[in-house]
């Protein structure tokens, strides 16, 4: 033999259940909605992050290969041309992967030396027509030989 319930028990149970249901259903999928959103903006930031890295190697490089080039050029003998070669010679060893379409620039007055290093730095983010240029300048004077005075 089964218990009997009262007649309206089962009934009643049953639409409270249904009514917590639908209430609870309103919140439905918003995690994934959220998710959505989230997980492209978190990505972004990551990849900014890695193209901010990449730009100050990229700087780097440009400011070592510049200081290369300037110790050539303004030696006592030195030229316009072997800073060039110096320059060429360092983008080659550690610059051709992050400093993308170097130039270099090596200019000489008696008095200085100046070497200017363009370029840009390789890029991540996938947002057509970005660039990170990258720019640096250094200059020094040229060595020569000041013979000594006779003092007396």
């Amino acid at each position: 033999m089964t218990p009997r319930l009262p007649a309206g028990r089962p009934a009643a149970r049953a639409g409270s259940r249904a009514r917590k249901r639908r209430r609870a259903g309103g919140d439905r999928g918003a995690g994934s909605a959220e998710i959505v959103i989230a997980v492209p903006l978190l990505m972004l930031l990551i990849l900014l992050i890695i193209q901010f890295a990449i730009w100050w190697n990229a700087e780097s490089i440009a400011h070592a290969t510049a200081e290369e080039a300037l110790a050539a050029a303004r030696v006592q003998g030195g030229t316009a041309a072997a800073g060039q070669q110096r320059a060429q010679q360092v983008i080659s060893q550690i610059g051709s992967g992050v400093l993308t379409g170097p130039r270099v620039s090596v200019t000489m007055t008696p008095a200085d030396a100046t070497v200017i290093v363009t370029g840009t730095a390789e890029r991540v983010l996938p947002f057509p027509g970005l660039s990170f240029a990258v720019s640096v300048t250094v200059t020094g004077p040229v060595e020569r030989f000041v013979p000594a005075t006779a003092q007396g």
